[in-house]
């Protein structure tokens, strides 16, 4: 057939088919389950397999290892920052919750008599863990095997995962979204406790829709016309700024337009002089100028002086800045034009009132003129620009120096332990994300270039491992059989009914946030997804953030270990 020759004859079109059908059928939903892009590819890419087609090596590993960079490049930030002060319990939290995903892992293998690359299949696949499949894959090609006896465990893994990560998620959706809240005192107990914590956070965002924006904008810029009985005498910007913050308000004055002439005027010297008739373009958080202004004047649409841009920037907070309220920073002199529009610790948004505390770490958004801004930022600490461009030169050598990394060997009595290229390439991912965080001053990777190389590089490596195994994927499934779905229920439902016992009688989380670390902790988004729906708030991803980078990291790490205890 025409169609089978032209993919045989070149392979990259098979895994594009792959990749496609896979994206498309891995969102459907039935009942409002969705399969998973990353299940679903794998399924085509074995259908595909079906067909006979070579598909070639360093097309896998390439996109592997962009995908493992630059998970570590997400979570390194959190991941460094949560292995010190409040986010330490978290870190022990997921440290446990892996751990025991592990032990209960390495007890259904030998239960079972799984080979090591049926064990790490079924791992990756019950605890959702993606990652574990390539990492598993590199193990389990370093043992001390016959080639045959290799190939047999290498073309179990995506069978196995296959057979276990459908249930690996919807059993997380059932256990954290019914059964968990059950577990700590009621559905209708847990919401109520969730909504008295989310009263200091900041509401809710419209979602991830690009295309969507918040109908609040934090930060208002109106116009004012001066003809108020207080603007009977002239007075000077500083003056109007002092009146508002009498009335416990923080306004700036942007620019005048003088009613004598026309000339409108940035206002950079709070002396300039405002005279009665002026029109005046006043900046401040919404909840700051709202309000009676009839002393001053009556608002006016000032379509001309409201047309001037201002930017908003994100600036990390240095080191060398203790913790101080918000009302503190806004008193500081190179504050003067620039307002806070949120302060984002951990992931999470929080209000910006004035007895809200900075602390070093956190990420101010900042809102004003380009002048104003990169004066507080220099003072704060470390501002990173908006911009479309892709740092290519510190992802490229960022994976060879994780490559070279993972290439050191440890020789424990006749068995070989390296972290391999995939782990190396995480663990240059984690620290350099974490450099960066520091100092956001080299190796942008904006956001969406970040979910295209995440997920391109994920599934365009599935796609490879399900056309290469497809024509042992029958066999294969027939020799495992039902065991492995077996194995795989107990792994995916015993470690989460733990992680709820201990996250709440031992760790002693709000029920919420226990909910969300124990989502985290098992890499479940879907799982996270399902908790905030019936509780009907964001606040379990309050406990998502720091497990997930813990586990993302230490998973991969326990699938390679996972290889080697069941292969002695």
């Amino acid at each position: 057939m025409w169609f089978v020759e032209v993919l045989r004859h070149t392979p990259a079109l098979a895994v594009f088919l792959t990749i496609g059908i896979g994206f498309w059928l891995g969102k459907l939903k039935f009942k409002g389950i969705a399969l998973g892009t990353v299940t679903a590819v794998l399924i085509i890419g074995v259908l595909v397999g079906q067909l006979d087609i070579a598909v070639g090596g360093p097309l896998k590993t390439v996109s592997f290892l962009l995908f493992l960079f630059c998970i570590g490049y997400s979570v390194g930030p959190q991941f460094f920052k949560s292995l010190k002060g409040e986010g330490l319990k978290e870190v022990l939290f997921a440290v446990v919750v892996c751990v025991i995903i592990l032990g209960v892992s390495i007890g259904v293998s030998f239960l079972f008599g799984l080979n090591p690359g049926q064990a790490a299949g079924m791992m990756a696949g019950a605890s959702t863990a993606s990652p574990v499949v390539g990492a598993a894959e590199d193990t389990v090609n370093s043992l001390s095997a016959s080639p045959e006896d290799l190939k047999d465990m290498v073309n179990a893994i995506p069978v196995c995962y296959a057979m276990t990560y459908v249930f690996g998620t919807l059993g997380a959706v059932w256990l954290l979204g019914y059964v968990g809240p059950a577990m700590m005192g009621g559905l209708d107990k847990v919401k109520k406790m969730t909504r008295e914590l989310e009263q200091t956070l900041t509401p809710d965002t419209p979602g991830s829709n690009p295309a969507s924006f918040n109908a609040c904008r934090p930060i208002a810029f109106r116009a004012f016309a001066a003809i108020g009985d207080w603007m009977n005498e002239s007075r000077s910007a500083e003056e109007l700024e002092n009146k508002f913050h009498e009335q416990g308000r923080r306004v700036t004055v942007e620019r005048i337009r003088k009613a004598s002439d026309g000339s409108v005027i940035n206002v950079t010297d709070r002396s300039v002089i405002i005279e009665k008739g002026d029109i005046v373009a006043l900046a401040a958080r919404r909840e700051m100028i709202v309000g009676d202004h009839d002393w001053l004047g009556k608002e006016v649409p000032g379509v001309d002086i409201l047309s001037f841009s201002v930017e908003d920037v994100d600036v990390t907070v240095s080191k060398r800045f203790k913790e101080i309220s918000v009302h503190e920073l806004m008193e500081l002199p190179f504050m003067e034009g620039v307002d806070i529009k949120k302060i984002v610790r951990d992931d999470v948004a929080i209000n910006p009132l004035d007895g809200a505390i900075v602390k070093p770490g956190d990420i101010l958004e900042l809102v004003g003129m380009k002048k104003y801004l990169d004066r507080a930022s220099k003072e704060i600490g470390y501002a990173d620009p908006r911009t479309l461009a892709t740092d290519f030169v510190f992802i490229g050598l960022g994976i060879l120096l994780g490559g070279l990394l993972g290439a050191l060997a440890i020789k424990i009595g006749a068995v070989s332990i390296s972290l391999g290229a995939s782990g190396g390439a995480l663990v240059s991912g984690l620290i350099l994300g974490w450099l960066r965080a520091k100092r956001p001053v080299f190796g942008s990777i904006p956001k969406a270039s970040l979910w295209v190389f995440n997920n391109l590089g994920l599934n365009m490596y599935i796609a490879v491992i399900g056309i290469a195994s497809g024509p042992s994927f029958i066999n294969a499934f027939a020799e495992v059989g039902p065991k492995i779905f077996i194995a795989g229920l107990i792994v995916t439902l015993l470690p989460l009914f733990l992680a709820i016992i201990i996250g709440h009688k031992l760790f002693k989380f709000h029920p919420a946030v226990t909910l969300g670390c124990c989502a985290g902790a098992r890499k479940t988004t879907a799982g996270l997804g399902a908790v905030q729906e019936r509780l009907g708030s964001t606040v379990p991803a309050l406990g998502y953030t720091i497990t997930y980078a813990v586990s993302n990291t230490l998973l991969i790490i326990f699938g390679i270990l996972l290889v080697i205890v069941t292969s002695m």
